[in-house]
C-alpha cells in the first residue's frame, strides 16, 4: 500500500502518544539498557491495525457548488488511512465552484464506484438548484446513496439529498436559513452543527463541513486518532467576531443575512417539491 505524505506525517504524529500510553509499571520492571534511537516518522509498527482501513468515499461536485462546503470534510476524510477518495462530477469536465475556484473531477457518475462507504454532497444556491432540476445527478445519488454506508451531506446538500428521496423520516440539519425546508422532503428538521440519525449525516453551514469530517473520523478510527488529525491541521478556531449563528448575531445582521435569502428560499422550496416528486420515479 502507498502512503502519502500526510499518512506519514500522522504516523510521526500518533506513535509516540502510543507510547506515552504504555503502562508505567511495565517500564519500572524493564532492566537498564541504553536509551533507544527514537522511531522513523513512517514507522506504522506500534499502529492499531483498525488505524489502516480501506474506506471508498465520494464527494459529489456540481457547477456553482460552495468549494468550502467540499473542501473542509475533504481535508479530514482524506486523513483516513487507506482510504479512496473520489471527487465525482456528471463529466470529467473542470468544475467551477460559486466563488471561482476551478476543481477537476476525478470520477464521472458512472466511474464512481457503485458501493460506498460514504457519500458526501456540498451545498450551494443557485448551483445547488440547478442540481435538483438534472435528473442525472437525482438518479446518481438515489443509487449510490441506497447502499453508502454513510450518506453525508454539508450545509443545503441536504436539500439535495432530500431531493433524491435519501432523507425521508431521518432527522437532518442545514444552512440556519434552508433548514425549515427539509419538510418538503420528509425530513425533520433539527437544529445542530452536526446531526446524525442512523447513517444519515449532515453538517450545518459551511464551516461546520469541518467538524463533520472530523467527528466521522473519531467514529471510524479512535478518539486518539482523530485528535491527531485535529493537531495536525492545528484546527482550533478563534473567530474574530461571535456572529456565526442567528442567536449570537446582532439582529441587524441576522436581519440583513435573512432578507438575502428570500428569493433563493421561495424558488427552493418549488425546486424541491419538483425534484422531490420526480426522484420517485427515476
Amino acid at each position: 500500500m502507498t502512503l502519502t505524505r500526510r499518512d506519514i506525517a500522522l504516523a510521526g504524529l500518533l506513535g509516540p502518544l502510543l507510547a506515552q500510553a504504555a503502562p508505567f509499571a511495565a517500564k519500572a520492571q524493564a532492566p537498564a539498557a541504553l536509551p533507544e534511537p527514537p522511531a522513523a516518522a513512517h514507522d506504522m509498527s506500534a499502529m492499531p491495525a483498525h488505524w489502516m482501513g480501506s474506506e471508498k468515499i465520494a464527494f459529489l461536485i456540481y457547477p456553482q457548488f460552495t468549494a468550502l462546503d467540499m473542501v473542509g470534510p475533504h481535508y479530514m476524510l482524506t486523513s483516513l488511512m487507506g482510504a479512496t477518495t473520489h471527487v465525482v462530477a456528471k463529466t470529467k469536465a473542470p468544475v467551477t465552484s460559486d466563488t471561482g475556484l476551478v476543481f477537476t473531477p476525478s470520477a464521472t457518475f458512472e466511474d464512481c464506484p457503485a458501493d460506498l462507504d460514504i457519500l458526501c454532497v456540498p451545498g450551494g444556491s443557485m448551483g445547488t438548484l440547478a442540481a435538483m432540476r438534472d435528473d442525472d445527478t437525482l438518479r446518481f445519488l438515489k443509487d449510490r446513496g441506497s447502499r453508502a454506508k454513510y450518506v453525508t451531506s454539508v450545509c443545503t446538500g441536504s436539500l439535495l439529498l432530500g431531493a433524491a428521496g435519501l432523507l425521508q423520516g431521518y432527522k437532518a440539519t442545514s444552512h440556519w436559513a434552508a433548514r425549515p425546508l427539509l419538510t418538503e422532503f420528509g425530513a425533520i428538521p433539527t437544529a445542530g452543527r452536526v446531526v446524525r440519525d442512523r447513517n444519515r449525516i449532515t453538517g450545518g453551514g459551511v464551516t461546520a463541513g469541518i467538524d463533520f469530517g472530523l467527528a466521522l473520523v473519531g467514529s471510524l478510527r479512535d478518539r486518539t486518532y482523530a485528535e491527531g488529525v485535529q493537531l495536525l491541521a492545528e484546527y482550533a478556531p478563534e473567530p474574530p467576531f461571535d456572529a456565526g449563528t442567528p442567536q449570537r448575531a446582532p439582529a441587524e445582521v441576522t436581519a440583513l443575512i435573512e432578507g438575502m435569502f428570500t428569493t433563493f428560499l421561495a424558488e427552493a422550496a418549488e425546486t424541491g417539491r419538483a425534484a422531490f416528486a420526480r426522484a420517485g420515479s427515476l
